[in-house]
This record gives structure tokens, sequence and C-alpha cells, in this order.
């Protein structure tokens, strides 16, 4: 079974120097039906203005990453690290005990543009700590890379969850196929471009819950870049 969330019926807000678009309920968006799904709590599309960003700001017990489709991010935090994440580059801060960070955009001059993600992990209290690694589009070119796992299998990164989550660039005659163990759910992102998923045709933006499917199958993309979550069989408790 495969259900719909359209990008437009997303949660938007503009801050002037932040336009974000929300799928699950965060900050002053709440969907009482978009809750997040399994462990996959947010997914926030941000477009940050030249040289302005996030100050630094805790968190704790929370898998965060962030994936890059344009421009620069520049990562600050608590533990030491200091990075700039480009397109093609994945950051996971897993925040454990605690952790502060600020996420700013890199350039004086050029936007950035990025999804940032929320996995709740499976045990609190955890060591903090960052992991940052480049999947070329080599890599995911016409197929789905895994990105992060909780074995780090593929050179992937390790979240502190039974999830998985593979990034695909699909175009033209292009597909790429994920089997799905018995009882899994999924989750696919459309980030950019244009895609079928078994059929379906999605825009940037949207994205599907899948439950009960074996196989899904990206195919028909147009310039399409896609992140496919493979998640335990669960749902999600109501956001405080």
């Amino acid at each position: 079974m495969l259900t719909l969330r359209k990008a437009s019926d997303r949660g938007a807000a503009n801050h002037g120097w932040l336009k974000s678009f929300h799928t699950f309920s965060f900050a002053s968006y709440r969907n009482p039906k978009e809750q997040g799904f399994s462990d996959l709590l947010v997914i926030n599309d941000d477009r940050v203005a030249a040289g302005k960003g996030f100050g630094q700001h805790p968190h704790r017990d929370m898998e965060i990453f962030s994936y890059v489709l344009e421009g620069a991010l520049e990562h600050k935090d608590t533990l030491g690290t200091g990075s700039v994440i480009r397109p093609g580059d994945v950051q996971l801060m897993s925040a454990g005990s605690g952790v502060a960070h600020s996420e700013f955009n890199h350039s004086a001059t050029r936007p950035v543009h990025f999804l940032q993600i929320w996995i709740v992990p499976e045990l609190s209290g955890a060591k903090p700590r960052y992991q940052q690694e480049h999947f070329s589009t080599q890599k995911k070119r016409g197929r789905l890379q895994l990105i992060i796992s909780p074995e780090g299998t593929q050179g992937s990164l390790k979240v502190r969850q039974d999830a998985r989550v593979y990034a695909g660039l699909i175009d033209g005659k292009e597909s790429a196929s994920l089997e799905l163990g018995a009882n899994r759910y999924a989750y696919v992102h459309v980030a950019r471009g244009s895609v079928e998923l078994n059929g379906v045709p999605l825009q940037e933006g949207d994205g599907v819950r899948v439950r009960d499917e074996q196989l899904l199958t990206l195919s028909k993309g147009v310039d399409a870049e896609v992140l496919v979550f493979d998640l335990r069989p669960q749902e999600l408790p109501q956001m405080p």
C-alpha cells in the first residue's frame, strides 16, 4: 500500500533568511495526521539565505542527518567538530546524552538547499558522535546507494536504530529497485525532479508511506534525486 503525501500539503515556514517545508509536524506546524512514520520523525526541506543560519542550539537522544542538494552547509558542534557539507556529502550527528551545534550557509553570496532529517534512536543517553561521508554521483546513478545503516555496511554511516537509508539518482531510462524484508515499512521522499514509484508519478517534495509492499521500483525519472527509508513496522507516538 502506497500513501501519497503531496509536496503542496506540507507545512511551510518563511522567516526571510529561512524558507522551510515540513513533511511531518515540526516547530509551529502541527498536523495530528503527520506525526512521523515509524522511527522517522522529521524531514525538513530547508533553503537558507547567503551568510545566514541556525545559531548554536542543543539536542539529545536523536539521530540527525543533513543531506545537501545545492550550495554548502557549515557545521560546528560542542564535540569539537567543524566541517562543510556539500552535495554528495552525508552528515550524521548522534545527539545521545546531549550536544549543541550550529548550521550556517557557508557562502556569503549563494543560498544553500538541504534536507535535515531526524530518526528516533533505539537507546537513550548514548555517547554523542559525529560522522560524515561522501557518496559520489557515480555510486547513486541509476541505483539506490546505502548511505545510513545500523551496521555501517558499504561505507554507510552508522545509525542507532533499525533503519536504513538509500539515495538514488534516476533519469531517463534508468531504474532502481529495493526489496523490502517481511513486514517492513518504507518511506520515499523525492528531493528533486520527478519519478515514478511502482507506477505512481511523484514530483519534487512528494513523499510516500509504504506498507505491505515487497518491492519498490523507481523509474521514468526526470533529473530525480530520491531518498528511501527502510523502517521498522510501527507507528510513532504523538509529538507533545
